[in-house]
Parts: structure tokens; C-alpha cells; sequence
């Protein structure tokens, strides 16, 4: 709203506590307001006069009075009079809630209510109505935050007083980078492109940089890259207005490639003209663009053209012959047949001189380790004289 100085708007957030003045405060502050956090209500035309007197450095400005200014909070009414009677216009902003949310906010915080510290949370509550009511009374808006996470109230804030510097759509990042000079450590998202195909390996492309018009060129080439050049904005069309309804005044897409040259660089300015077509406000950063590029272990060949579906089928079937060839004998052999098992003979006369038929054991003699010993016999056990 104007005041003394056209342009000049003046927010006075005051309501219970618990209900939401902090998350309120960072929410205008991110649409562009300067926010002063528990500024004593008589302090409050004297800073009034200071953002008058800022050349319009400062023209939005949110100041958060409530119960917490003990005594000083008693002359918010005198301090608002005297802020009209200068000129000045403003508005105030009331936040409350439900008795039973407020209660289950201070057991979640486990903080103590400014006017009971030593007594009934509902019974400070119950006080802090009673003398903010006069308040209530003179509030441009109300909100109820019964109902409203931090993510709805910043939505509902934005809709007010969103408008003006600072209050327009989410910004948007774009960030090119070379890993083997480290991941940029403010990235929300990280995309690495070292997948596509390699400028550096052409020798008239090495010394340029994705800016560069033919280096854009040579990737525009492969089908590869169009491919994830579709994929990768549609990711992006959809990612980002989930994260501007989540509230995040800015969010930064880091696209990195190996040295952060070609690859990253084209497709970061790809990224930043297809958001701006969307209407996201843009800024873009090659951060290793014009470092030194390490050539060391790098072969000077060209990048093949993507093989046909024909070769592919080609490769596996030679990759399957040299599995074939690498097996050992016994991978290849057949597994062997179990030994048939043997058929006992009937065993000759003892003390006959009689021949045994081939393949049967010949009958113990007496005396022998076996005779002596019937059980082993029984038992189907060998005897050390049956050899």
C-alpha cells in the first residue's frame, strides 16, 4: 500500500503464538520484503521513517509485533495511531488458531507460552486472546492456521502479496560442470551427460567449448542426444512446478559432463532456452568452461556412430562364442554315469581248492582277521586280508 513515499508497504504480522508469525516472516521475506522480527510497537514510526528516507532501496517491508514485547507490547496501539497521523498506511496481518492446534504445536516444540512460563499452556493462550483482541479488531487480514501447514500458509501469502520485486516466479539454475573438478555443492539436482557423445575426441571441435556453435552442431548430430534432450526437459517440466508449489523461492540444475567444457555446456544453454520458453526466470553458470582442459590418457579418435541393431545381434552371438571357447575340458564334458553296482558271486568251499568266479572275493581263512570278527562280515565291512 502507498504511504508517505509512493511504493512504500508497510505489513504489521501480529496474532497467537504458535500460530505461525515465524513461517510467515520467511515466506515475506522471500517475496521481496524487509522483515524485522519482535521490534517494539514504539519503535515502529521511527522505522517507518528510515525506509522512507532509503531512496527506495527499501519499499516492502513486514514487521512481526506480538505478545513476546511484554510491556512494550501495550503501546502497539499508540505506536499505530501515531504511524497514521505521519502519513504512513498500512496493513496487519492476524494469525490464529484453534485452542486445541496451538496446544498440540507447544507439546510438539515443547516451548513454553510467553505469559504462562511456569503455568497451563491453555491458560496462557487463553490471556494472549484477551489482550490481542484489540488487534483483531483493527486486522486488515485474518488467517487460520488451524488447518495450514508452512507449505499452504506460503501459498496463501503469495497469493496476497505477491506481487513486486523479488515475489515473481520461481528462479532457476542452471549450472554446467566438470566432475573431475568436483559437484557444485548448492545442486538440487545433478544430471550426468558424460554418456553422450565426446567433442573432445575431434580434433578441430577439442579447443572449443560448448558455446560454440559447431560443437552444438556435432551433438545435434547424434539421435542419442536428441533423445535425452526430450526426456530431459520433459523431467524438468514436470519437477519444477512441483518445487515451486512446494514453496522454493529458487532451485539450481547442475549438468555435469568430464571436463566441463562441451557436453555439459551445450546442453546447460539447451536447459536455460527451453525453461525461459516455459517462463521460468533463468541463470545460467559455466563454472569450469574456461579452466585448462587435461588431456592426459585421452586418445585423439573420433567417436563411432551409434551401431546398428544388425551389430548389436553380431556382438552378442561373438560374445557367446567366446564364452563357448573359454570353458574348461571339464565345463564341456557330459556328466558321468553313476558305476553300475556290482553283483556278489557265491563264494567257493572253504578249504576246497576250488577257483571263486571272477570279480567275487575268495573265502576268509581261519584264523584271519575277518573269521575272527562275524559282526564285520554282517556289517558289509572290509577286513584287511580282503585287501
Amino acid at each position: 500500500m502507498a504511504g508517505k513515499v509512493e511504493g512504500l508497504q508497510l505489513v504489521v504480522v501480529t496474532g497467537l503464538s504458535g500460530a505461525g508469525k515465524s513461517q510467515a516472516s520467511h515466506a515475506l521475506e522471500d517475496l521481496g520484503f524487509y522483515c524485522v522480527d519482535n521490534l517494539p510497537p514504539a519503535l515502529i514510526p521511527t522505522f517507518a521513517e528510515l525506509c522512507a528516507g532509503s531512496a527506495g532501496r527499501v519499499n516492502r517491508t513486514a514487521l512481526v509485533v506480538d505478545i513476546r514485547g511484554r510491556e512494550f507490547f501495550d503501546d502497539a496501539a499508540a505506536a499505530l495511531q501515531e504511524l497514521e497521523a505521519r502519513g504512513y498506511r498500512y496493513q496487519i496481518l492476524f494469525l490464529e488458531a484453534s485452542d486445541e492446534a496451538l496446544l498440540n504445536r507447544y507439546r510438539v516444540t515443547r516451548r513454553r507460552h510467553p505469559l504462562m512460563p511456569s503455568g497451563r499452556v491453555l491458560d496462557g493462550i487463553a490471556e494472549e486472546r484477551r489482550r490481542l483482541e484489540h488487534l483483531r479488531g483493527r486486522a486488515h487480514r485474518i488467517i487460520d492456521t488451524t488447518d495450514l501447514g508452512p507449505r499452504q500458509l506460503r501459498q496463501r501469502l503469495l497469493e496476497i502479496y505477491g506481487e513486486g520485486p523479488g515475489s515473481g516466479a520461481m528462479t532457476v539454475n542452471v549450472v554446467s560442470f566438470g566432475f573431475r573438478h568436483g559437484l557444485p555443492r548448492d545442486a538440487d539436482l545433478v544430471m550426468d551427460v558424460r554418456f553422450l557423445p565426446n567433442p573432445h575426441y575431434v580434433p578441430s571441435l577439442r579447443d572449443l567449448t560448448g558455446n560454440d556453435a559447431s560443437v552444438r552442431a556435432y551433438l545435434m548430430e547424434w539421435p542419442l542426444v536428441h533423445r535425452f534432450l526430450e526426456l530431459f526437459g520433459g523431467m524438468c517440466d514436470f519437477l519444477l512446478p512441483q518445487y515451486a508449489a512446494e514453496g522454493k523461492p529458487q532451485v539450481t540444475l547442475a549438468i555435469g559432463c568430464t571436463g566441463g567444457r562441451h557436453r555439459s555446456v551445450a546442453v546447460g544453454n539447451w536447459l536455460a532456452e527451453h525453461l525461459r520458453s516455459q517462463g521460468f526466470p533463468v541463470h545460467v553458470e559455466h563454472r569450469d568452461c574456461d579452466l585448462p582442459e587435461a588431456v592426459e590418457g585421452d586418445q585423439a579418435t573420433a567417436p563411432a556412430p551409434p551401431p546398428s541393431t544388425g551389430s548389436r545381434a553380431a556382438g552378442r552371438a561373438k560374445s557367446s562364442r567366446a564364452a563357448e571357447s573359454t570353458a574348461t575340458p571339464a565345463d564341456r564334458q557330459p556328466p558321468q554315469a553313476a558305476p553300475a553296482k556290482r553283483r556278489r558271486e557265491p563264494r567257493g568251499p572253504a578249504g576246497t581248492g576250488q577257483d571263486t568266479p571272477a570279480g567275487s572275493r575268495p573265502a576268509p581263512r581261519h584264523g584271519s582277521a575277518a573269521g575272527s570278527n562275524p559282526a564285520a562280515h554282517r556289517a558289509g565291512e572290509a577286513s584287511p586280508a580282503c585287501g
